[in-house]
């Protein structure tokens, strides 16, 4: 590790469960973020201080006056350009040291397996169910771990899916209709709500990058930012859902 390295990481190195070892792999590792907006920029600020290699960052949007209450990776200089300018631009002067891919695209079923080919581990910064679902099929075609994160209002939740492992995400929330803790631009939202789930889903994607400590695998936490209440919630795999079930795995190897 080189010496300007070395100093940049040098409070995260001396903890015990990240040390030299632990950086070089940080410094190795991929991580797709969906969405650079409320979520997906404060992760990326954070995954990128702390050395991620490669940050891949997906956004089809622009930059807008009413994103910068919350969407703090954006600048009042970028607004009407791509969020993923935006993104790689502020990440850069961050830590030139790491690569930046930026792709304006919205992740769909069609697209997303290309942008995942290299990649560790995906974290969502989404605000929709739908591209969500994408996510998390891509994930358990590829056996990917990924971070799930909600956010409404003064509140949020999260939680980590690990294929083979844990639930799915669409074994919790099957149906669109139900979509809690997402939000749309007609609902209203703190910056610190998305500050608050963001920073939690930094620390579960290195804990889960470097296999340590003990991640949100099988809970979903939720945060009331109001009364600052934290209900955490165990979770179980559905035998019926559409997505992960060994019936419905069965099905699709017969289609094939």
């Amino acid at each position: 590790m080189a010496l300007l390295d070395s100093d940049r990481y040098a409070r995260q190195i001396k903890l015990p469960q990240i040390g030299a070892t632990g950086q070089e792999r940080l410094a190795g590792s991929t991580v797709l973020i969906a969405g650079a907006g409320g979520l997906g920029s404060l992760s990326a600020l954070y995954l990128a201080a702390a050395g991620v290699g490669h940050l891949i960052i997906c956004d089809h949007d622009h930059v807008e006056i009413s994103n910068l209450n919350r969407q703090l990776l954006h600048a009042e200089t970028f607004l009407g350009k791509p969020k993923v300018v935006s993104a790689a631009d502020r990440l850069g002067q961050l830590n030139a040291s790491i690569r930046i891919t930026p792709a304006q695209v919205r992740l769909d079923h069609g697209n997303i397996d290309r942008f995942l080919e290299g990649v560790t581990l995906v974290v969502d910064g989404c605000d929709n169910y739908q591209t969500r679902q994408v996510i998390n099929r891509a994930c358990l075609r590829h056996h990917l771990p990924w971070v799930f994160g909600g956010v409404q209002g003064f509140d949020g939740m999260i939680s980590s899916f690990v294929p083979g492992t844990t639930a799915c995400f669409e074994c919790i929330i099957p149906d669109p209709a139900t979509k809690p803790g997402t939000h749309s631009p007609d609902n209203g939202i703190l910056g610190a709500s998305a500050g608050m789930i963001a920073s939690i889903q930094a620390m579960e994607a290195v804990k889960l990058l470097l296999d340590i400590g003990t991640p949100l695998a099988n809970r979903l936490i939720r945060i009331s930012g109001l009364d600052m209440r934290i209900t955490t919630t165990r979770l179980t795999p559905n035998p019926d859902c559409r997505a992960c079930s060994p019936t419905q795995q069965k099905i699709k190897e017969t289609q094939r």
